[in-house]
């Protein structure tokens, strides 16, 4: 292999800022933001919006949408009118 053109893999802290959770991992992302974690070493830290703790698919909290297009809508909604043209 050729050096110095791999990134840095190391471990890494991603924590959800929609939940109170965080878990340790390896990784190549990078960062600014360090933690101190559990085992009371300080990792690079990396804020992440959705996890399995807080995305509705894995909560149960999805939302079910509706069946039908939007043009079967619109004919329910209009199905009955006619033009008087």
């Amino acid at each position: 292999m050729k050096k110095d053109i791999h990134p840095e893999y190391r471990e890494v802290v991603f924590q959800d800022l929609a939940s109170d959770f965080a878990f340790l991992t390896r990784s190549t992302v990078q960062t600014k933001d360090t933690i101190k974690w559990e085992d009371g070493k300080e990792y690079p830290l990396y804020k992440v919006e959705v996890s399995s703790k807080s995305h509705p698919f894995y909560t149960g909290k999805q939302r079910v949408l509706s069946g039908g297009g939007r043009v079967d809508q619109f004919r329910k909604k209009f199905g009955g009118l006619r033009s008087t043209k």
